[in-house]
């Protein structure tokens, strides 16, 4: 599809777009409880058109201008605040003349006359249960574009309908438009079948308004949602959830608290018998005849390979701990409009250049204390682990949006806008972060000496591998999220509203518990099999709940949504791609502080010359 008519002039939003992101996209726009503007009897109510798409494929979208409908010969955009522009509105003045508080009856908006081509645009665009978007004194007013029957078996009967009546419903209290609707109540759709390929279908579409005052308890009762919404939105607490995920809780910290004060404590006590018994005359060479974890202890702390890479991956996954713990605090507060994905973007845009310092200051404070000395390619390579794979996939979405005319498409003003963005406050930030980590660093304060050589490490059984490892340490975590999971997904996928933050945030807190948990058992059975080579394990191991979130977005995609087309199966598989990253990221910076965090304890209770 291709928008009639000339582009919008975005350069003029520069200056409102820089101020709505230094106010996190808090300002109104469509998604509002309630009109911002005050009117007078008679005053002119600008009605604006604004996008299209597949109802079951929410982040394709188009202007409701590119399909043969009633327009006017010049079309004049509406400034847009970036909160918007990245929810894909791209909103036009139409040709609807509505005044405040006087109603219409069937009033001619235009004549058409459709070619068969036209025609056909739009019963494709009805069979894919197109739905469109009006915005008035920045309320959302929804309605499919036709209408679709399928009856019958033997005969099957297909029927394509165009409503061309459209009726208004508009609720003021005093001065303000308190809510607005649309319905096509008594109307009978205008069939698109039988249409001959060189026919023209004329058509004519009007439109009524109908006004109707609202008491304060309506306007109460409108302020909490109560609105008649066209999607769908659903309140339910999900206990079962929530029960699941606290009982894998109590078990895997139950589990570590068996290690850590019986198991623990047996070992201690023999390393610690043996070593009194031995301190004589052994000297380094105590340790012959032991084995487990004590054996090891020249070793453990031996600093891994890539530890440049290791200390970039701890950076990025702190600095997204502090974002995902940030937006859901903010959620809770209420400083943002949650119903509106581009608000949420556009705040998530401004949290992650602002705690880009916290990626710079952990990866350069790590890599200094584990005698890194290449700081400066440190700190690119921690500002690039996450920028660069996520602009090299937002450009193959972005593509393939813009190739199928799709308002999700950035304009390049914003384009060039975030990259303003990420270069004046990302960039800066992160090497200011690496300076003070560099500057604030101590030594790495190991509770055992290293050799210079490394010990030869034992065979081990299969189910202390890698992969065992991996697939155990991601699991879990994965199963204690699994139930919220599918309402996230359709809330950002679908058409879900969801609103329970506070239960969010508590499963958020339980990822969080689980993972480290699940790391300190299984850090301290490979420590038990004499295998030192923890670092980059423990990292690995519970981050693999990001490929288990991955495959569950597979099954997602197949069984539990109605979505279809490259335009949204390339979107979502490719933010899905970023979203198992990042989780990744997260994860396994918990993962190996946690395992950092009990190595060091068992260590330093343990009796050494």
């Amino acid at each position: 599809m291709t928008a009639p008519g000339h582009p919008p002039n975005w350069s003029c939003q520069w200056w409102p777009v820089v101020l709505l992101l230094l106010l996190l996209g808090t300002g109104s726009g469509p998604g509002a409880v309630e009109g911002v503007t005050h009117y007078k009897a008679g005053d002119p109510v600008i009605l604006y058109v604004n996008k299209v798409g597949p109802y079951h494929n929410p982040q394709e979208t188009y202007h409701y201008y590119q399909l043969p409908v009633c327009s006017p010969q010049k079309i004049r955009h509406k400034s847009l605040s970036l909160g918007e522009v990245l929810d894909g509105d791209r909103m036009a003045e139409s040709l609807y003349e509505i005044r405040f508080r006087e109603n219409v009856e069937k009033r001619v908006l235009c004549h058409m006359q459709l070619t068969s081509a036209q025609v056909e645009q739009l019963r494709q665009a009805i069979e894919e249960l197109y739905y469109f978007e009006f915005v008035v004194d920045d309320l959302p007013i929804r309605g499919f574009v036709g209408y679709m029957e399928e009856s019958g078996f033997l005969p099957h009967s297909h029927k394509i309908g165009l409503w061309t009546h459209l009726d208004f419903h508009l609720e003021f209290h005093g001065d303000r438009i308190i809510f607005a609707n649309v319905s096509v109540r008594d109307v009978k759709p205008h069939s698109l079948d039988g249409l001959r390929p060189d026919e023209f279908l004329g058509l004519t579409h009007t439109y009524s308004v109908r006004w109707s005052e609202t008491s304060a308890e309506r306007r109460s009762d409108r302020r909490r949602g109560d609105d008649g919404g066209f999607f769908p939105r659903t309140l339910e607490i999900h206990w079962l959830s929530i029960i699941n995920s606290m009982v894998l809780v109590f078990l895997l910290v139950g589990f570590v608290a068996v290690i850590l004060m019986r198991v623990l404590r047996n070992d201690l006590a023999r390393y610690n018998l043996d070593e009194e018994t031995t301190s004589g005359g052994a000297g380094d060479d105590f340790d012959q005849g032991d084995n487990g974890w004590k054996i090891i202890h020249t070793d453990v702390f031996r600093f891994p390979p890539y530890r440049g890479l290791l200390c970039a991956v701890l950076g990025v996954g702190a600095q997204f701990l502090a974002l995902g713990t940030g937006i859901i605090v903010m959620a809770l507060l209420g400083m943002f409009n949650v119903h509106r994905h581009g608000a949420i973007n556009s705040a998530a845009i401004l949290l992650y250049a602002l705690t880009c310092c916290i990626s710079g200051y952990v990866s350069s404070h790590f890599y200094r204390q584990i005698g890194g000395e290449r700081w400066v390619w440190n700190i690119i390579l921690t500002t690039s682990l996450f920028s660069v794979p996520f602009f090299l996939t937002w450009s193959v979405v972005n593509s393939v949006h813009w190739a199928n005319g799709s308002t999700q498409a950035l304009p390049a003003t914003t384009i060039l806008l975030l990259l303003t963005v990420w270069l004046l406050v990302g960039f800066p930030l992160t090497v200011i972060g690496g300076i003070f980590g560099k500057n604030n660093a101590s030594p790495f304060d190991a509770p055992c000496r290293t050799k210079n050589i490394a010990r030869e490490i034992p065979p081990q059984p299969w189910y202390k591998s890698t992969l065992i490892h991996m697939t155990v340490g991601g699991f879990l975590p994965f199963s204690a999220i699994s139930v919220e999971l599918y309402y996230i997904f359709a809330t950002v996928w679908g058409r879900e509203q969801y609103t329970l933050y506070g239960i969010l945030f508590f499963v958020f807190a339980i990822l969080l518990s689980v993972g480290a948990c699940i790391s300190i058992a299984l850090t301290y059975f490979q420590l038990s099999g004499e295998d030192y080579r923890w670092w980059w394990r423990s990292v690995l191991s519970v981050g693999s709940t990001g490929l288990f979130i991955f495959l569950y977005s597979l099954f997602y995609y197949a069984r539990r949504s109605n979505m279809s087309g490259p335009v949204q199966t390339v979107e979502f598989f490719g933010y899905s791609l970023l979203t198992a990253y990042v989780f990744f990221l997260m994860l396994g910076t918990i993962s190996f502080f946690s395992s950092l965090k009990f190595i060091r304890y068992i260590y330093v209770n343990l009796k050494m010359d």
